[in-house]
């Protein structure tokens, strides 16, 4: 199949390579996603489930799936490209994001999150360099390895280990199997606080430190604010000195009333009376001045110059395909 050229190195996933390619029947910019499978086993559930996720959701803030094929014992999804993600928009130290950007990005975000759960769809992994921007600076949901279909009237099981440790919410932390959609809120809340203060709002290099800076900072958590509590599997492995909430002024002192008002919304323990995605973007967080500003005025970035290509380094990518020259890829 010879439908593609590669034309640079976009970066690597938790479970392949991504390239930037070139469609050659419309000379359209891609991104090309190999991942491995092993020959002898069916395809892995987690790709699976971003094949499938991504045929279903069709919408302007969640990133377009154009096809998938096969090569070799390997599937590649050919997407729409898209060059930067919200990690380097924060990280970026020649922009600085005002409330009003902020309000625009923030608000992208939960539009393609409403959408995801109206469709029975929970992530289970946002952070800001899942959330991926295009050149026109519209901001889509990408990466769904982790996403899994919920019923709420189904009591299902599924795995805590999910969510980067810093976006996890502490239901997860504590290892629940039973939790729902509003995980994801958790690590848009995360998100938004991340924003505001350029650096992430809860980093704990291991998962008992992450539910302890959680705890920290919401404070010692009880039956009257978290119903269920002790019932988590991990409950009682592991005790905490007692805490008292931090104000969210103090936390984040940079930011205004109405700001702290939604951040405290959606960062509470009860993940039942957490802040869904449609009442976030319901909140007079974006009804108030500023406003979320024109997609237009936000930050501008330049694409990277492309690294240099190591063809030692992405054999297994190769593999399967032909080499027409140095830093040119075709796929058969």
């Amino acid at each position: 199949m010879e439908n593609y050229k590669i034309t640079g190195r976009a970066g690597e996933g938790a479970h392949g390579f991504v390239f930037k390619g070139e469609d050659l029947r419309n000379d359209e910019v891609v991104a090309l996603k190999k991942i491995a499978v092993n020959p002898d086993s069916e395809i892995p559930n987690n790709v699976l489930r971003e094949i499938l996720t991504l045929r279903v959701l069709k919408y302007t803030h969640i990133v377009k799936l154009l096809e998938v094929f096969a090569i070799g014992s390997s599937v590649v999804l050919a997407m729409e490209y898209l060059p930067w993600s919200l990690y380097e928009v924060i990280k970026n130290k020649n922009h600085s994001l005002n409330l009003a950007q902020i309000k625009t990005y923030c608000k992208m975000i939960l539009k393609g999150v409403n959408y995801m759960h109206s469709h029975h769809i929970m992530h289970r992994d946002l952070k800001p360099s899942n959330l991926l921007i295009g050149t026109k600076g519209i901001l889509k949901i990408g990466d769904f390895g982790l996403a899994r279909i919920y019923d709420h009237e189904k009591k299902r099981l599924y795995s805590h280990q999910v969510a980067t440790r810093w976006y996890r919410s502490p239901e997860l932390l504590y290892g629940s199997k039973t939790y729902n959609k509003s995980v994801d809120m958790w690590s848009v809340g995360c998100i938004l606080a991340e924003m505001i203060q350029r650096k992430p709002l809860f980093p704990g290099e291991t998962d008992i430190e992450q539910l302890a800076i959680v705890l920290g900072t919401l404070g010692t958590p009880s039956c009257e604010n978290w119903p269920g509590l002790t019932l988590l599997p991990d409950y009682n492995k592991i005790s905490f000195s007692h805490s008292e909430p931090k104000k969210w002024s103090i936390i984040l002192p940079d930011a205004d009333c109405v700001t702290l008002n939604l951040i405290g919304k959606i960062l509470i323990y009860d993940q039942n009376k957490r802040y869904t995605a449609k009442e976030a973007l319901q909140d007079r967080f974006f009804r108030e001045r500023p406003f979320p500003c024109r997609i237009s005025q936000l930050p501008k970035l330049e694409e990277s110059a492309e690294p240099p290509w190591n063809f030692g380094e992405f054999d297994e990518f190769f593999d399967g395909m032909t080499v027409e020259s140095k830093g040119d890829v075709t796929v058969k």
